[in-house]
C-alpha cells in the first residue's frame, strides 16, 4: 500500500543572482522509442485530438510487458523464488491488468471493483494480493473465495475473515508488520503479531503464508534489511506450525523520469523567479532516481547477502510496484485553447490555457509539480519561449505547469501539449468532472505492420 512518493527539497535560490531568465531550466524527460514514433508521426496526435474532442491519455501496454520482465529477471538473476503483484491504485486502465495476465504478474486490489476489474482482464484469483486497511466483509468474503492472498492489517480484521472463510478451503494471509520506529497507522506491533499467530493456530479457516510490510520513500537499504527481519518471522512462524514461505516488501520502486544535470541544474538554482505570479513548492518527487525499478530490487536482494538468505531458508519474495511497472507506458495530452502574454521583472513569457485540468496531473495532491517537461507538437522551428500552462477552469489556482517551461517556439491555439510519462499515479488518482467537463478517456496504442499504431479506447 501507499502512494510510493517521497519527495527533494529544494533550497530557496538568490533571486538577484537568478533573475537573469525568468525561464525555468529544461527538464527534459527521457522518451521510449514508442513515444519518439508517436510524436514523429505527422497525423496521428491531431487525429485523436479531434476525433476524441478534449483531453486524453496514451497507454502503450507493451512497455509494462517489458516492465514486468525486467523485475522477473532480477529474480531470476538472484536465483529466488520472486512474485511481481502490481499496485492497481496507480492506474485503472484495464490494458494494464491484462499486460499483467499476459506477462506473469498478479495485481495487489484494495477494493471489491478492483479485485473485480483485475478478474476481468484475465488475472486469476490466486494471483491477487489484497492490501489496504479494516477492510470492508464483502472484499474479504470475495477475496477469500477467489483464493487471493490477504495481507490482514489488523486483529479485528483477522478476526472477520477467519469467521467468514470459505469451506472449501482456508483463506491465505500474510500479516502486516509495523515497521520499528513507525508512526504509520497501518500494521500490527509485535505484540499484535503474537495474538494473530495464536488465532491462525486454532483457526482451520486461516493459513498463514507470510507476512509483510510497506515502507515510504525509496531507499533500498531499509527494504533489505527489514525483508531480513521478516524472514526471521517466518522462520519463528513455522516453529508454530504455520507455512509461512513469503515476504512482501511492499512497492516504493523508483523512477528515473528526467537526467541526473538536469534535475540537479533545477534542484539548485529553482526560486519564485521561475513561476508564474511568484508560487513556490517545498519540495518535489524524485524525478531522477539512478537505480530504478528492476535495478533497485536487485540493489535490495545484494544488500546483506539477502538473496542467499532468501534461497537458504525456501522463501519467496513478494514485490508491489505500481509506479515502476507504469514507467514510460503513457503519456497525457491537451489541446493549446488560448493564449496570453505577461511580464515577470519586465521580461515578457507566454500563459496558455488548455482544454483539461491539473486534475490529470495528481501531484498536486503533494503541494507541489510535475515537473518533465511537456513536448509542443507539432514540432516547428521557432524561438525559446518561457511559458506557463494553465487548466480550463475559474479557478485562478488551477495550473499544470507554474513553473514557465522553457518551450521550443511559441504555443499557439490548436497546438497540443503533451506531458511525458504520466501512467503512474498521475492520470487519474485525483480526476473528477469538475465543471461537468469530461473526464479525459484512455488511448490504448498497439504496434501494426510498418512500424506504426493502430489504436483502442481503454475498456477501464
Amino acid at each position: 500500500m501507499g502512494l510510493e512518493h517521497a519527495s527533494v527539497t529544494v533550497a530557496p535560490a538568490d533571486e538577484a543572482a537568478t533573475r537573469d531568465s525568468i525561464s525555468a531550466s529544461p527538464m527534459p524527460a527521457h522518451l521510449d522509442p514508442w513515444e519518439r514514433r508517436l510524436f514523429a508521426d505527422p497525423d496521428l496526435l491531431g487525429d485523436l485530438a479531434f476525433t476524441l474532442g478534449g483531453p486524453f491519455h496514451v497507454m502503450y501496454p507493451a512497455r509494462v510487458g517489458h516492465n514486468i520482465r525486467a523485475f522477473h529477471g532480477a529474480f531470476e538473476s538472484a536465483g529466488v523464488q520472486g512474485a511481481i503483484y502490481y499496485g492497481k491504485k496507480a492506474n485503472k486502465a484495464a490494458c494494464v491488468a491484462r499486460a499483467c495476465a499476459e506477462n506473469g504478474a498478479g495485481v495487489d486490489v484494495a477494493s471489491v471493483g478492483e479485485l473485480t476489474a483485475a478478474l476481468a482482464q484475465g488475472v486469476r484469483g490466486a494471483e491477487l494480493m489484497v492490501t489496504g486497511p479494516a477492510k470492508a466483509d464483502d472484499l474479504l468474503w470475495l477475496a477469500a473465495r477467489h483464493g487471493a492472498l490477504i495481507a490482514v492489517d489488523d486483529l479485528g480484521e483477522l478476526e472477520r475473515l477467519a469467521a467468514q472463510a470459505p469451506a472449501d478451503g482456508p483463506a491465505r494471509v500474510l500479516i502486516r508488520v509495523l515497521p520499528a520506529a513507525s508512526a504509520s497507522r497501518f500494521g500490527m506491533t509485535s505484540g499484535e503479531i503474537e495474538e494473530a499467530l495464536a488465532l491462525c493456530g486454532v483457526s482451520d479457516s486461516i493459513r498463514l503464508e507470510g507476512f509483510s510490510f510497506h515502507l515510504s520513500g525509496y531507499d533500498a537499504v531499509a527494504r533489505g534489511e527489514l525483508a531480513g527481519e521478516l524472514i526471521a518471522r517466518c522462520l519463528h512462524a513455522r516453529t508454530l506450525g504455520h507455512p509461512a514461505t513469503t515476504v512482501s516488501i511492499g512497492g516504493g520502486f523508483g523512477v528515473d523520469y528526467v537526467p541526473a544535470d538536469a534535475a540537479m541544474e533545477f534542484t539548485a538554482r529553482a526560486g519564485r523567479q521561475w513561476f508564474h505570479s511568484g508560487k513556490s513548492f517545498d519540495s518535489y518527487y524524485p524525478y531522477h532516481f539512478p537505480v530504478p525499478g528492476a535495478a533497485m530490487l536487485a540493489q535490495i536482494l545484494g544488500h546483506a547477502d539477502l538473496a542467499g538468505r532468501l534461497r537458504d531458508n525456501a522463501v519467496r519474495l513478494a514485490v508491489e510496484p505500481g509506479r515502476a511497472l507504469l514507467a514510460h507506458a503513457g503519456c497525457t495530452v491537451f489541446r493549446v485553447q488560448g493564449s496570453k502574454t505577461r511580464h515577470a521583472h519586465g521580461e515578457p513569457y507566454r500563459l496558455l490555457t488548455v482544454d483539461g485540468t491539473s486534475l490529470s496531473l495528481s501531484e498536486q495532491w503533494f503541494d507541489s509539480e510535475y515537473l518533465p517537461d511537456p513536448v509542443l507538437w507539432p514540432a516547428r522551428p521557432g524561438t525559446a519561449t518561457p511559458t506557463s500552462v494553465g487548466a480550463a477552469t475559474c479557478l485562478d489556482s488551477d495550473m499544470l505547469s507554474w513553473r514557465r517551461v522553457p518551450l521550443p517556439r511559441p504555443a499557439e491555439v490548436g497546438d497540443l501539449l503533451i506531458y511525458p510519462n504520466t501512467a503512474g499515479y498521475q492520470m487519474d488518482s485525483n480526476e473528477s468532472a469538475f465543471h461537468e467537463l469530461p473526464i479525459p478517456p484512455k488511448v490504448v496504442l498497439h504496434d501494426a505492420p510498418g512500424d506504426r499504431f493502430r489504436w483502442t479506447r481503454d475498456g477501464s
